[in-house]
């Protein structure tokens, strides 16, 4: 029993023994069972040298020298990161959601690289799953390093998480920028209403189909859609951030939207790869 348990000291105050805090850690293993740690464990700087590779911007680009435009030929609409085959990206869905200038060959692109020596890379949607707002697209070129997807289903809260993405997009040029915070909660993205008739269609939707998300305390801007949300130590992605597709449900009773950050449970990409046609 625990309560029979004691710890000899050499004096008052003083440290455990070696064998005694060996038996304090067996008997928490055996209460709180085990936990989930990292195959390795780098240092947060190592880490994001070694994901910045994968980290893109997402938006629309016109050809080279298109003889009918006018205006800026590349905008930008969020972040997104690699995964797969390394020539896959996920992303939000409404990220994605533009009409594109067709006629003038616009098309989805990413943007690769680091600083002003960013490089565009056209772009097509693959698959979208508008359920969990996420988006799967392909790119042509050279391949990317993917990212690893982690267990979202053993993320606890009060985890240490970092996200990494373009917070005010590549006007300033292609410069990924991180965040650092914990998971604060994880809770479902719609919650019963006291009054039927005060739900919308889209908030009936999800209390039919309900799913959790993480709340995070860490802040996130609006070109941080689709930015991936990992562990410090090891880089497995856990989750993507959205605001908005949370935010317009979790929060649609609010006269102000919240600043808190969500992310969606990166166990719904495999949704996206599984609607793709073998």
């Amino acid at each position: 029993m625990v309560s029979r348990l004691r710890v000899r000291a050499r004096s008052r105050g003083a440290a455990p023994t070696a064998s005694a805090s060996s038996l304090v850690a067996l008997v928490c293993a055996l209460i709180l069972g085990p936990v989930w740690q990292p195959a390795y464990a780098d240092s947060l700087p190592d880490t994001i040298d070694r994901i910045r590779p994968s980290i893109v911007g997402v938006g629309t680009a016109y050809p080279p020298r298109q003889p009918n435009r006018k205006g800026d030929t590349v905008s930008y609409h969020g972040t997104g990161f690699v995964v797969g085959n390394g020539k896959q990206i996920i992303t939000n869905a409404h990220v994605v959601a533009m009409k594109l200038d067709q006629k003038n060959r616009q098309s989805l692109a990413i943007f690769t690289g680091h600083g002003t020596d960013a490089t565009v890379r056209f772009a097509q949607l693959v698959s979208t799953d508008h359920e969990h707002d996420l988006a799967l697209l392909s790119f042509k070129g050279g391949a990317l390093p993917a990212l690893t997807l982690g267990d979202s289903s053993r993320v606890r809260e009060g985890q240490d998480i970092a996200f990494t993405g373009f917070p005010i997009g590549v006007v300033l040029g292609l410069y990924p920028v991180t965040h650092r915070g914990i998971v604060a909660a994880i809770s479902p993205l719609a919650r019963p209403m006291e009054k039927a008739r005060s739900i919308n269609p889209a908030q009936r939707h999800r209390l039919r189909n309900p799913y959790d998300v993480f709340q995070l305390d860490g802040t996130a801007y609006p070109g941080n859609s689709g930015s991936p949300v990992y562990l410090p130590g090891t880089g497995e992605v856990i989750g993507v951030i959205n605001s908005v597709a949370v935010k317009k449900t979790k929060e649609s009773l609010l006269k102000n939207p919240s600043g808190i950050t969500y992310a969606i449970p990166a166990s719904h990409i495999q949704v996206l790869f599984d609607a793709v046609p073998q």
